[in-house]
């Protein structure tokens, strides 16, 4: 299967049969930078004392080998010590396929050892729900879920959201309407029952 990785390593064995050197010299590539074009770079310049020419040289006589010999490339450009490779568009339109056939894909299966915790929904308990909430919903989890492919592991959460103007009031009308020795008393009935409902759980 042709990866983008499979596509550098073929590159740096054309690279080290051009210059005849040895497997221990290192073949930079990177992406190409996003002011110029091209997709993929290798750095002339470690090379110099291979190919005793100058960088500009060195990269364009590199380019005509690799165009030559490889399959991927269809064009070239060289930036002082830096030559840009542009890839076919049918080596990208395979990438993509293969990736939409991988389902694993992207999924980074060793653990980072990083937690994160993720808040989200945490809606008004006085309020209807709506679709604002949703997005919030699908927002977190989405947020979350990234987070576990990159290899973290994650703790979603929401705030049970009972703070605020709206409870204030709530509080202000009940101390209005009932005897505050009623709210203390089901303050400590309603605790009590909670701890009783946790005791259990564990």
């Amino acid at each position: 299967m042709t990866n983008i990785n499979s596509v550098k390593d073929s590159v740096k064995e054309s690279v080290l049969k051009f210059l005849d050197a040895s497997q221990s010299v290192k073949i930079v590539i990177e992406d190409t930078n996003k002011d110029f074009q091209g997709d993929l770079t290798v750095v002339v310049f470690p090379l110099l004392k291979y190919s005793k020419k100058s960088p500009e040289q060195t990269a364009k006589e590199i380019g005509e080998y690799l165009l030559e010999n490889e399959l991927f490339f269809e064009n070239y450009n060289v930036v002082k010590g830096f030559l840009n490779l542009t890839l076919k568009q049918k080596y990208w339109l395979q990438f993509f396929n293969n990736w939409k056939n991988d389902h694993n894909y992207g999924l980074n299966k060793k653990s980072s050892g990083k937690l994160y915790m993720v808040e989200y929904s945490s809606p008004n308990t006085n309020k209807p729900l709506h679709l604002g909430h949703l997005r919030n919903i699908f927002l977190g989890d989405s947020v979350a879920s990234i987070l576990e492919a990159a290899g973290h592991d994650v703790v979603r959460t929401q705030i049970i959201n009972d703070r605020g103007i709206h409870i204030c009031k709530s509080m202000l009308a009940l101390n209005f309407r009932y005897p505050k020795v009623f709210l203390q008393v089901f303050y400590i009935l309603f605790m009590n029952h909670f701890n009783n409902l946790m005791d259990m759980s564990c």
